[in-house]
């Protein structure tokens, strides 16, 4: 049976080996993680700070990204055994983790393409937005309406 695991949004730093623990299945021949940290520049820009916000329904919002991608691997005749996903919020480092997302699969076909459409869905999808503040004074929101 496919399972979302973990779906959560925190203020405290995240662990790989918590998701790694959460996709853990004797199903499983393969397992994908996807880490997103803060690097020091964006488009040529020198980046300062940077801090993530949410919407209160975020975790459900990416529950439900998550279970829309389980049925429609499901449906397509894979087999995507477990989904996580971990995204932080509040003021972050350059170098911190910014989210970690993994996908345990049958094949790691299977998990590499559930783990890329995880992350890609939760950037696009997900009311999360992050506010970097640049070196030279500027700053910018990203993600936001």
């Amino acid at each position: 049976m496919e399972e979302i695991t973990l779906a959560a949004v925190r203020e405290t730093p995240l662990s790989v080996d918590e998701v790694l623990d959460a996709v853990a299945d004797p199903r499983a021949g393969g397992t994908a993680v996807f880490l997103g940290t803060v690097r020091d520049h964006d488009h040529g820009r020198g980046v300062a700070a940077l801090g993530y916000s949410a919407h209160p329904t975020v975790e459900a919002q990416l529950r439900a990204v998550m279970e829309k991608i389980l049925g429609e691997a499901s449906g397509e005749g894979r087999s995507v055994a477990k989904l996580a996903a971990v995204h932080r919020v509040g003021d972050l480092e350059i170098g911190d983790t910014a989210v970690v997302v993994a996908a345990s699969a049958e094949h790691r076909g299977e998990a590499f393409d559930a783990c890329r459409r995880l992350i890609d869905d939760l950037k696009a999808q997900v009311p999360i937005w992050k506010r970097q503040s640049f070196a030279d004074g500027g700053d910018e929101w990203v993600g936001s309406p």
